[in-house]
């Protein structure tokens, strides 16, 4: 068993801790209950029953490096100090394996991540919030997948047939909660499904409450107006050509500004909605919207800096100064943070995903992102233990720390 935590505040607690995290935050009945719902528990016993796959596919998932026959025998040992392994056990095959995590499949996985990965921080959590606002962000990214024919055909390649990626390649979109780094969102698909398309299935989850940012490539009305009437507030980057006419200049120097629908498209009728706006008047919520602006410069290679335009459903300034926006919008940057940790500290720098056919791919994803939760709240409850903001612990410590308290041997059976 683990030994008794030191909880000085100079200790460390990932340190006394091992893959048991995954059942603090996976629990046994969670997962049954899950398996019941999706239809994929067993009809008959089995040698490896799919909660124990379920577990599985999740510590696969914090060193993705490893084979499936390795990580099945560092989770057996977890799993007897659990109580869910007993009697005379042999490792299974590589085969074996595999057959039990396509008899699972994506979808539990996909529920269980839904079900449990919720955000996690509350209001003394710090970092987490401004002002009333949980703080939230939106950004994607592509991971390569097996060079098979199932996958190829599946998740497709970037690029052109001339100068095409070495592998296929599947699109994510992740929402995260900037304060803990926690994702709490996903949505996934093949590299030639758009960012947009993609995020557009998250705009449920961001509800009243929270103040969710993103980058320019996310901005269309069709995701505005879906994010915005799900009751978060939004600020989001937007491009230069985006027509943003000012409707009337605010005291903070930031503007308020309209949006036109896409339906709206001759010069008249927006001339017309722009004159609706300044003198008052009601808009058609369909045809066009008012928002506020904010410009402002970064520096860079550019003398004059670079010019950032974001755009805001919070359009009274005394809630929420331009400047305040502004350094608020640099916190989406802890997201590249947050797939950098998806992408080389859990999968590793330059993994492909080894899975063979696209459910597998989709499964073991879910696995990764199952793993880098589990993580992330374990560093959660650590920093508020110590007092301490999330970001103050370190995400390679604690995955090597989990990963080096699961090395040991098995021979207990489920």
């Amino acid at each position: 068993m683990p030994a008794t935590p030191d909880t000085t505040p100079s200790a460390r607690l990932t340190d006394h801790l091992d893959l048991g995290v995954l059942a603090a935050c996976y629990p046994r009945d969670v997962i049954e209950d899950v398996l019941a719902d999706t239809g994929t528990g067993e009809q008959r016993r089995r040698s490896l029953p799919a909660h124990v796959m379920v577990r599985h596919t999740i510590a696969w998932g914090l060193d993705a490096t490893q084979g499936t026959d390795a990580v099945m025998r560092q989770l057996a040992g977890s799993l007897q100090l659990l109580g869910s392994w007993q009697g005379q056990w042999k490792t299974p095959t590589t085969s074996a394996i595999a057959q039990a995590r396509a008899r699972l499949g994506p979808q539990p996985l996909a529920e269980l991540f839904h079900r449990t990965c919720t955000p996690m921080a509350d209001a003394t959590t710090p970092g987490a919030f401004f002002k009333t606002w949980r703080l939230m962000s939106m950004d994607g990214t592509t991971l390569d997948v097996a060079d098979t024919a199932a996958n190829t055909d599946h998740f497709t390649h970037s690029g052109n047939h001339r100068n095409r990626s070495a592998f296929p390649q599947l699109r994510m979109v992740t929402l995260s909660e900037t304060g803990t780094r926690a994702i709490v969102g996903a949505t996934m698909g093949p590299f030639s499904t758009g960012e947009r398309t993609l995020a557009d299935e998250l705009g449920p989850l961001c509800e009243e409450g929270m103040l969710v940012l993103a980058d320019a490539g996310f901005y269309s009305w069709k995701m505005w107006t879906n994010y915005s009437c799900a009751g978060a507030e939004l600020a989001w980057r937007v491009g230069s050509q985006l027509e943003l006419p000012m409707v009337r200049p605010l005291d903070d120097g930031s503007y308020l500004a309209m949006l036109f629908s896409p339906r709206v498209k001759s010069r008249k009728a927006k001339d017309a909605l722009l004159a609706q706006a300044r003198t008052g008047q009601d808009l058609d919520p369909e045809r066009a919207l008012v928002v506020r602006a904010v410009d402002y410069t970064v520096p860079d290679a550019n003398p004059e800096g670079e010019l950032i335009t974001l755009i805001t459903t919070i359009t009274d300034p005394t809630q929420i100064s331009a400047q305040e926006l502004a350094a608020l919008y640099g916190r989406r940057w802890e997201h590249e943070t947050v797939l950098s940790e998806v992408k080389t500290r859990l999968l590793g720098a330059g993994t492909v995903i080894a899975s063979q056919s696209p459910p597998m791919v989709i499964a073991q994803v879910w696995g990764v992102l199952l793993a880098h939760y589990a993580v992330r709240e374990l560093m959660h409850r650590s920093a508020e233990h110590l007092g301490l903001a999330p970001d103050r612990l370190g995400f390679t410590h604690t995955v090597r720390i989990v990963r080096r308290t699961t090395s040991g041997g098995t021979a207990f059976s489920p």
